[in-house]
Parts: structure tokens; C-alpha cells; sequence
């Protein structure tokens, strides 16, 4: 059976530590546990994709520390805090700090199952955005600064004529531009030569 993903358990309690690891083994998962936010940030560079799931209260650096230094380091691994009865204002601290979710001890097995699927689903969302991002970024680079130019004309509505005249270069000169322009970006459209404009950051929303 293929596995469902990596999930990575932070928690310095021996036992839910290990209750953990084996629930989620068996529920099909890739898991590894860490007995602190410490051991886990030195292996965070190794880490592939999939979801932490955290304690909240932790001797040295807590859930909330773990959480501010995975934003200070850019880590988009989607994060799931588990806290104990009364901890509810440390959750949605928590949840301020880029949690996608808490749940409270003790908790169903179903429930933890169904939540850390929804954050694995998510990362895989998140992972395949960002590789897109990424592509058509690429394709904006591979542009000839000439090419970027005609490409910001277009997006901004100007024809080949007002673009001719604005570079004082031929109309015939600014569509083989334009053809250079929307095969790089591999557009079949103006429209969406204008929405991978606007994916690539090259112009606002």
C-alpha cells in the first residue's frame, strides 16, 4: 500500500511519542518523531515534504518558539498544534502564527488521522502552486529585456502600432516580438499571456 505522506511528531512525552508512531504507521503514514522543537529545526534542512505535528508545551523551545522560527526560516510545511485542556488561548496564538489547525488532548484517533490528511493535502497544493509559480517565472527570465518590454505593452492593453512607435521600431518588428513573447511564455492568448503576467508578479492583481 503506498504510504500517505511524511508527518514529522514533535513531542517530548515519551509516550504520546510513541503512542503517536504507531498509530500513524499504521494508519499509512511516513513518521518521525523528534523529543524537541530543538532536534527537529536541526533536521528541518533534510526534511521533505509533508506535516509537523507539535506539542504546545515543551521544555525549551515551545510549539509558539517552534512556530516563529519555521516563519523566520520561510519553512511552508503546514503545522499542526496539539494541546492540552485550557489551552485554547495558546491555540489560537498558535493559529496567529501560521498553525493551520489544533487539536486537544485526548483526542480521537479519526480525528487526528482526518486533520494531519486535510495538512498533507494541503502541502501537496501548496507544493504544486509553488512549482508553477516558479515555471513561469522561469519563462518571464528567459525573456530578452526587448522581449519583457513588448511583453508589459501588451498586458497593458498598447497595440503594435503605439508599440512600434513608443521603441521607434517597425510594426512588423514588434510582432515577431510578440510571436517570441507568446511562445516563451507559452501563451495561446493575450488573456492569458495577462494571467501568467500577473502569477509571475510582472503586474499587479
Amino acid at each position: 500500500m503506498p504510504r500517505k505522506g511524511n508527518v514529522y511528531v514533535i513531542d517530548d512525552d515519551p509516550a504520546m511519542r510513541d503512542s503517536l508512531d504507531f498509530l500513524l504507521d499504521s494508519s499509512g503514514f511516513n513518521v518521525k518523531v523528534f523529543e524537541s522543537a530543538l532536534a527537529f529545526l536541526d533536521a528541518l534542512s533534510a526534511a521533505e515534504s509533508g506535516c509537523i505535528l507539535s506539542d504546545v508545551r515543551m521544555p525549551g523551545i515551545d510549539g509558539i518558539d517552534l512556530l516563529k522560527r519555521l516563519k523566520a526560516l520561510g519553512s511552508r510545511l503546514p503545522v499542526l498544534i496539539m494541546t492540552g485542556h485550557g489551552d485554547v488561548p495558546l491555540a489560537v496564538e498558535a493559529m496567529k502564527l501560521g498553525a493551520i489547525d489544533f487539536i486537544e488532548k485526548p483526542f480521537e484517533d479519526d480525528r487526528l488521522i482526518g486533520m494531519i490528511e486535510a495538512a498533507l493535502g494541503q502541502a501537496e497544493r501548496g507544493a504544486k502552486t509553488e512549482a508553477v509559480a516558479q515555471d513561469i517565472a522561469a519563462r518571464v527570465e528567459s525573456l530578452s529585456p526587448r522581449e519583457r518590454q513588448v511583453m508589459d505593452g501588451l498586458v497593458a492593453g498598447l497595440s503594435n502600432k503605439v508599440l512600434a512607435r513608443d521603441f521607434d521600431i517597425s510594426p512588423r518588428t514588434i510582432e515577431v516580438y510578440r510571436a517570441n513573447v507568446m511562445t516563451k511564455m507559452q501563451a495561446s492568448s493575450l488573456s492569458e499571456l495577462v494571467r501568467l503576467a500577473m502569477r509571475a508578479g510582472a503586474i499587479k492583481d
